[in-house]
């Protein structure tokens, strides 16, 4: 059977996805497109339900060795007129899947790992994309962000990762600080990023590190700042101060890994 109302109990849910506060309470968020679909099985990301779309004009192609995966789920057949009214794609493959969210409390910091990043109150939900995106390229399997940061199930943010929302672990915590304060605990060495100090991303010792990457207006808190263990920048030698909090994030983690030797 073919959903043809807008009204349809199934699509009244879908909708709500759209908003943080239903994502939260339902554990759910949204994943669109063939591409992301196939990342989610390939991960055995929980996927709830594949919502389809019976008569689009410009439905993607979908490969036959997924439609043999898809088939062995709940599947949902729906009308192009409600399909266009639940995505948030300019031109959509007539594909997207309801998937459970994974467990990313406080207690999932692995605080054994070498290599930490913590996002300070990041508002803008392309970088987080492209900061999950870059992770995923270096295996760093947990991010940390402040409570402030922007939803990682936003599903612009999770068009933008490419699939790396099943890889990377998002971990909010409620109190940056104390998180900080704990990775010190165990070792770990905490470098927030700051454009007043003088110390170049080029000057420290990146082993058994985490970095912190700050709010696109205002940097890192100031009580994040008086807590970390040093403050690093990166050198600039024209005339802009500062860089896009993605494009940072790339830069920083990527000097981290080359300067310990762990790529080449």
């Amino acid at each position: 059977m073919t959903i043809t109302s807008k009204d349809n109990e199934t699509i009244k849910h879908i909708k709500k996805l759209k908003e943080k506060k239903y994502r939260d309470e339902y554990k759910e968020f949204i994943v669109e497109g063939i591409k992301m679909i196939e990342e989610a099985l390939e991960e055995k990301a929980k996927i709830k339900s594949i919502i389809i779309c019976d008569d689009c004009k410009n439905q993607g192609t979908i490969p036959s060795n997924l439609m043999y995966e898809i088939a062995k789920l709940d599947c949902i057949y729906v009308s192009e007129k409600v399909f266009i009214s639940i995505t948030d794609v300019v031109n959509p493959q007539g594909i997207m899947a309801i998937v459970e969210k994974p467990d990313n409390s406080e207690e999932q910091i692995n605080y054994k790992e070498n290599n930490f990043l913590l996002l300070d109150n990041i508002q803008d939900p392309g970088n987080i994309g492209t900061i999950l995106r870059t992770a995923d390229s270096l295996n760093i399997k947990q991010i940390i962000a402040s409570k402030g940061t922007a939803d990682v199930y936003n599903p612009k943010v999770v068009r933008s990762t490419m699939g790396a929302i099943f890889r990377v672990k998002l971990i909010e915590v409620k109190d940056l600080v104390k998180t900080v304060k704990e990775l010190k605990k165990h070792k770990i060495k905490v470098y927030a990023t700051d454009l007043k100090t003088e110390k170049s991303i080029y000057d420290v010792d990146y082993s058994k590190t985490a970095i912190v990457i700050g709010n696109e207006s205002n940097g890192v808190s100031k009580e994040v700042l008086e807590e970390a263990t040093d403050r690093i920048k990166i050198p600039m030698i024209g005339k802009t101060e500062s860089l896009n909090a993605a494009v940072a994030t790339s830069i920083i983690l990527y000097e981290a890994f080359r300067s310990t030797g762990k790529i080449k």
